[in-house]
């Protein structure tokens, strides 16, 4: 049976268009960390090497590589983490300067791959598919605990909405704001919808306020 996150991963991938509490779990992913614009075309380089590498789990026993306790499943969304650089943040005056953003982009991998396998994947992708990101990856876990989360749609411009509505109920909650750091899940492709209809889950961690 086909394992699709869209449906038996709701809670964490499908919230509503409006905040709730959520208990994010231990999870695995390749990550990379980079510097810059999303707009530029550089940005799109660090996605594909990721599906590369996500695709490659994905098709491994066509490539006789199957790892046990594999199933089918479909490729996870691209998630990124995102900041700013400390001097950004030094000088932040409200408006957000792009070329000073700090992500992680991730995707998550399934639970049967192992770090073994996973970097089996990585030294197979490098001889197939070389690029010179791939020695940026690494495959790690990543807890986020306790969490707010909303579905925002439309622009990314529009972002800073959809945080004030969640730092509001997070007030609401008695629950604080861990830092500025937010995680994005992106469950639309940029490159063929239009920027109002973007469907993008926010995410922040919060703790009890003191």
């Amino acid at each position: 049976m086909l394992h699709e996150w869209k449906k038996s991963e709701k809670n964490l991938y499908m919230p509503p268009a409006k905040p709730v509490l959520t208990e994010v779990p231990a999870l695995n992913y390749f990550v990379i960390e980079g510097t810059g614009n999303p707009n530029d075309e550089a940005f799109a380089e660090f996605i594909s090497v990721l599906y590369s590498l996500s695709y490659g789990v994905k098709m491994s026993p066509k490539k006789n590589m199957t790892p046990d306790g594999y199933l089918e499943y479909s490729v996870y969304p691209l998630e990124g983490i995102w900041d700013m650089t400390q001097e950004a943040r030094k000088h932040f005056s409200g408006t957000i300067d792009k070329d000073a953003l700090v992500f992680q982009l991730m995707i998550r991998q399934p639970e049967f791959v192992s770090t073994d396998f996973a970097q089996m994947i990585l030294e197979h992708t490098k001889k197939k598919k070389p690029h010179p990101l791939l020695e940026k990856v690494r495959f790690e876990t990543f807890t986020e605990g306790s969490c707010i989360q909303m579905m925002h749609l439309g622009s990314f411009d529009n972002e800073p909405e959809s945080f004030r509505i969640m730092e509001s109920f997070a007030d609401e909650m008695k629950l604080h704001r861990k830092s500025k750091v937010h995680k994005e899940i992106y469950l639309s492709d940029v490159r063929k919808v239009s920027p109002d209809k973007l469907k993008t889950v926010l995410r922040f961690g919060v703790e009890k306020a003191i």
